[in-house]
């Protein structure tokens, strides 16, 4: 297999970034290749002490920088070169990802690099363009409503696309004008500090971004529960989110953006142009090999075209190829270790157990590396795991409806409500159950986000709390002051 570079002579940074600095504190986790199982490299886990000296010097960076009062066009400069070296380095960037990550380096460099530079733009434009109201008092008052930022935001970032949730993390929070901590998942942590480099380098002031390694029960702890954060940003599932919750409450309430789990439904109804829902449920599923909170896992079709719609999901499911990430041309992605893939594999056996079938994959790929088969379940009803657990790998469940109120009665899922596709070429129709579905975002003939960055990502139900995206996610990065003054 030919490679898109030699992993051989790829520096991997493995310190936390403090003060613009690395910070060496002794090894104490493996960093494994999901394409081999192969260890790549190994990291340090920062304790309380090391998260403490990583917050401390946000504050004292904050205040020595004056990164928060600045003329906000000098942030908005900053973030926007930040954002240029990125593109710039799109190949070193990529191969940090891809030597560790599920993600492939070619999509890296075309998909995620630039996406994610896009979006810090987005949100460096708010710098000098959203500020306080003037409000309506009686005349004898002056009254306004300023914001300022929280101060030193803790982020905590998932596994599954490193580079795009960083950026969707640091693009609002720098741009707010606060300070940020972030701890990027154990298992995927080299591109996020490469980013934090490049971002001394593009003039963010040093110690405004700081890096700390290490695992959740541990770093992610010390981040959430110290008291000098002032707000905490997470990606992940529902059942850290609400670890999270709980060790925020026990050390001091403080907000939150939570993006968490998902069990997003695709409804298709029978006048749906069937080649456009085939494609749009088959990178629903499979994008990333299922490895993504917005994974359209539920398929909910129309009696009538059921079996039409299933064979032209085979089809495109059989055209899957696992692939290195290193790999010059991109294939199906690896589960991201082997543990994962053993859980993918459970359910979809439970399933099988209570009378599901796998119509298609349903096993481990042949071949070295943590590879699952694109796998399609039908006979399952709301009970069964592969309905109501959140798989995280290329599974989806197929279920058949007659009438509308059928198919929103199988959409509903009692714990999520991230996301939601529905395809037809009934705009009434559309325009009605848009309104009945409990998500947070709906797609309609499409599933997956566009390059509007306007757009917010929200939870509904365990799905999270807060937006990431769109103007709600800048202005969730500071808060309100009223001010009333006797004339």
């Amino acid at each position: 297999m030919s490679f898109a570079f030699d992993p051989a002579v790829l520096k991997l940074p493995s310190a936390h970034f403090i003060g613009g600095a690395y910070v060496e504190t002794p090894f104490t986790i493996d960093i494994l290749s999901p394409s081999t199982g192969e260890a790549v490299g190994a990291i340090p886990c920062a304790g309380a002490d090391t998260v403490d000296q990583a917050v401390r010097t946000a504050r004292e960076a904050l205040e020595r920088s004056g990164w928060a009062k600045m003329r906000p066009r000098d942030r908005r400069n900053a973030l926007c070169a930040w954002a240029d070296l990125m593109e710039a380095e799109a190949r070193t960037l990529a191969a940090l990802e891809a030597v560790c990550s599920s993600r492939p380096f070619a999509q890296v460099v075309t998909g995620d690099i630039p996406v994610t530079a896009e979006q810090i733009r987005f949100f460096a434009e708010f710098a000098d363009k959203e500020g306080g109201t003037l409000a309506p008092v009686s005349t004898d008052h002056f009254g306004y409503v300023s914001d300022e930022p929280y101060g030193v935001i803790g982020a905590i970032t998932p596994w599954n696309f490193p580079i795009s949730m960083a950026g969707w993390k640091l693009g609002p929070a720098l741009a707010a004008g606060n300070a940020v901590v972030l701890k990027p998942s154990e298992m995927t942590p080299y591109s996020t500090l490469y980013m934090a480099e490049l971002a001394v380098r593009a003039g963010i002031p040093k110690g405004i971004l700081n890096i700390v390694l290490g695992d959740g029960p541990t770093t992610g702890a010390a981040i959430t529960g110290h008291a000098g954060i002032d707000k905490v940003s997470f990606t992940g599932s529902t059942r850290a989110g609400g670890a999270i919750m709980e060790n925020i409450a026990r050390s001091g309430i403080k907000p939150m953006t939570l993006e968490l789990g998902g069990k997003s439904p695709m409804l298709v109804f029978a006048d749906a142009d069937l080649d456009l829902a085939a494609d749009c449920l088959d990178r629903g599923i499979m994008s990333n090999a299922g490895q993504a909170c917005v994974s359209g896992s539920r398929m909910i079709v129309a009696e009538e075209i059921a079996g039409a719609l299933a064979d032209k999901l085979k089809a495109r499911f059989a055209r899957y190829r696992p692939a290195h990430t290193l790999a010059m041309q991109p294939g199906f992605s690896p589960i991201i270790s082997e543990k994962q893939l053993s859980r993918i594999d459970s359910i979809v056996q439970a399933a099988a157990g209570q009378g599901a079938e796998a119509i298609c994959g349903g096993a481990r790929f042949d071949c070295d590396g943590s590879y699952y088969q694109p796998t399609l379940i039908t006979g399952v009803d709301a009970e069964s795991p592969a309905v109501r657990e959140e798989i995280f790998g290329p599974v989806a469940s197929f279920q058949t409806f007659t009438t509308e109120d059928e198919a929103m009665a199988l959409a509903s899922h009692p714990t999520y409500g991230l996301c939601a596709g529905l395809f037809t070429r009934d705009l009434s129709r559309a325009m009605r159950l848009t309104r009945r579905l409990e998500a947070g975002t709906v797609w309609v003939n499409r599933y997956g986000r566009s390059r509007d960055h306007i757009l917010p990502t929200t939870g509904w139900k365990s799905s999270g709390l807060g937006s990431d995206l769109g103007r709600e996610a800048y202005r969730a990065n500071r808060r309100t002051k009223s001010v009333l003054i006797d004339l």
